[in-house]
């Protein structure tokens, strides 16, 4: 069993920042791959910002110099540190995990958690 739990979302007003945690636990070999995604209602998930074990990191065009991922091998956690919201950056923020329990992988998702931004 994996979950991947998430907190940090809210409300603020454009300008403002927020900072989103994701912990993973249960059975674990490893992790090789973290990431945060978005859906806004009436749209499709879409890609935040993704890092690997080595620390790569990959960011949508639309939250470049804004954003940025990081995250703690030791502890299995990712953090999103959102500065400078936009209302278009308003969705539910999805916490993913490329992992292995033992030799199998598989993709895990977080429950999701709320960001709303208001102009």
């Amino acid at each position: 069993q994996v979950q991947l739990v998430e907190s940090g979302g809210g409300s603020v007003q454009t300008g403002g920042s927020l900072r989103l945690s994701c912990a993973a636990s249960g059975s674990i070999f490893s992790i090789y791959a973290m990431g945060w995604y978005r859906q806004a209602p009436g749209k499709q998930r879409e890609l935040v910002a993704t890092i690997t074990s080595t620390g790569y990191t990959n960011y949508a065009d639309s939250v470049k110099g804004r954003f940025t991922i990081s995250r703690d091998n030791a502890k299995n956690t990712v953090n999103l540190q959102m500065n400078s919201l936009k209302p278009e950056d308003t969705a539910v923020y999805y916490c993913n995990a490329g992992l292995f329990q033992g030799r199998t992988p598989g993709s895990y998702w977080g429950q999701g958690t709320q960001v709303t931004v208001s102009s």
